[in-house]
């Protein structure tokens, strides 16, 4: 009789210990929740981070979770951040998700948290499923944010009841305020908050660039990873591609025109926060649709800001795609390509246009097309590599994805590379294509991306060797199905051009 209770009590020791006595359910801030037990992982949807950003709320900072009572059902996604036609979305959008191989609270195991692209108009956590990731050994979550005019909206009136004196950045914060949940909550998943690696592509990766520089988000990650992202070119109140910022006084009069042509010329707050989402979310008009140099959440030109050594010093893995030039084009309004060309670079414009050449007989080829790509996202990478090996301590990895068939010379889509976004299947495990050489890079950048979450390091057994960045022989790895490896960074000469334009662009603001 003594021997059972001693095991009894010991059995009941051991479930103290773990997250609770019932598999799958954890006690997070707000409440316990019910996540969905799989043979070798647990995954939990939709737990609140924020209370639900709707009425007084919209249009500001996330507020600290509505607890509740009793136990959570989090077993599907929440809906969608509001954009497009509306269709499974809500305003209600503040919640993320979580795929845990721990069996124990104790494991510590490193987290990777992943911030969607889409932007900053659209995308939502639904679109990924973390499990291919979570079996390499680390904790995946996906943070949903606001978008679109809902999570970027700069106003003269937003900025006067703001304690900070700032608006816009919404969506940023939303960020900011999940990262913090995780270092609150992490560890009774197993995580280890001490070891946060984050992690986006596109509008996400240009978050964790921003993340990396805003000092709210000190302390919260030891690790990012940047795919297609990157902010450092200057502000402009033109918006292009790779020069999307705004400073906050250019955001709030663009804002408050639209405002007026939508409410009329004596709108008020309280009709803004009263109209219906989807009027408030139609349309690109002012600049509601991506984040602000606002002196809080963003203190100045992140370029500016990196050149002081006035950023979250951190390891750091960055790169962008061979072709994303095929995703965005190469124009910036009517006319030819060289008309364009010369409208948005001016002085620079004949210099860029022999380092990016058309094709013969004028077909704007790759080459045009490639100013697109560093523009808006080669120089940034590049440019965020070189800068943070300059004045920080943090690793610098870098790389360049070029996973794509050769395709005939007859065929239409002879000279593509990879477009924008083509990588993010890959990391995720679920390559778009199923050949042999798709399978093999998935598998590799599956283990270069947790181990640098598990390391700093995404070197490992049995893995093509990946070279540290650095300023005096900047090699970058290039991710390809025959075989990944080392390399001069792609275009560097003509980047180069890139970095005396907006060196330019810079000295004019």
């Amino acid at each position: 009789m003594m021997k059972r209770l001693l095991l009894f009590a010991a059995g009941a020791l051991c479930l103290c210990a773990c997250a609770s006595v019932v598999p799958g359910q954890v006690k997070v801030t707000g409440g316990t929740v019910q996540g969905t037990v799989l043979e070798d992982m647990t995954v939990y949807k939709g737990i609140p981070f924020a209370a639900p950003p709707v009425d007084g709320f919209r249009w500001k900072a996330p507020q600290p979770v509505v607890a509740w009572e009793g136990v959570r059902e989090c077993k599907d996604f929440a809906p969608n951040p509001m954009q497009g036609d509306g269709q499974g979305c809500s305003e209600d959008c503040l919640y993320l998700n979580v795929w845990t191989p721990a069996r124990s609270p104790k494991e510590k195991l490193p987290v990777m948290v992943w911030i969607y692209g889409g932007g900053f108009a659209g995308g939502a956590t639904s679109y990924y499923d973390g499990s291919d990731l979570a079996r390499k050994g680390v904790i995946l979550v996906s943070v949903a944010y606001r978008v679109g005019k809902l999570g970027f909206l700069s106003l003269p009136e937003l900025s006067a009841e703001d304690p900070h004196g700032v608006s816009g950045n919404y969506g940023l914060l939303d960020q900011i305020a999940g990262l913090k949940w995780v270092q609150e909550n992490i560890a009774r998943f197993g995580g280890d908050p001490d070891n946060v690696t984050i992690f986006g592509e596109s509008a996400g990766g240009i978050s964790v660039s921003m993340l990396c520089a805003s000092p709210l988000a000190k302390g919260l990650f030891r690790r990012a990873i940047s795919q297609s992202g990157g902010s450092f070119g200057p502000t402009n109140p033109q918006s292009y591609p790779g020069e999307n910022m705004q400073t906050l006084a250019v955001a709030q009069k663009a804002n408050a025109d639209w405002a007026k042509g939508v409410f009329g010329e004596g709108y008020t707050l309280e009709q803004l926060r009263a109209a219906d989402a989807k009027a408030v979310m139609g349309g690109f008009g002012g600049s509601g649709g991506w984040p602000v140099t606002d002196g809080y959440v963003i203190p100045d030109d992140q370029y500016k800001l990196y050149e002081a050594g006035k950023y979250n010093d951190v390891d750091i893995l960055v790169g962008y795609n061979s072709d994303e030039g095929l995703s965005f084009g190469f124009a910036f309004g009517g006319g030819s390509h060289q008309d364009q060309v010369r409208a948005r670079y001016e002085k620079y414009a004949d210099a860029l246009l022999k380092a990016y050449p058309v094709e013969a007989g004028g077909k704007v080829g790759k080459t045009a097309r490639d100013l697109t790509r560093d523009a808006a996202f080669g120089w940034q990478t590049w440019t965020w590599a070189r800068l943070q090996e300059q004045t920080g301590k943090g690793r610098v990895w870098l790389y360049y994805f070029d996973q794509h068939p050769e395709y005939p010379a007859d065929s239409e889509r002879f000279g593509q590379g990879s477009p924008h976004g083509q990588d993010v299947a890959y990391v995720f495990g679920n390559p778009e294509e199923v050949q042999s050489t798709d399978k093999a890079l998935s598998g590799w950048m599956m283990s270069y991306w947790t181990n640098f979450a598990k390391t700093g390091d995404p070197n490992g057994e049995g893995l093509p060797a990946w070279p540290r960045f650095r300023g005096d022989d900047p090699q970058t790895m290039v991710l390809t199905g025959d075989g990944c490896h080392a390399a001069p960074v792609p275009s560097e000469a003509a980047m180069k051009v890139l970095d005396e334009y907006f060196a330019w662009r810079r000295s004019q603001e």
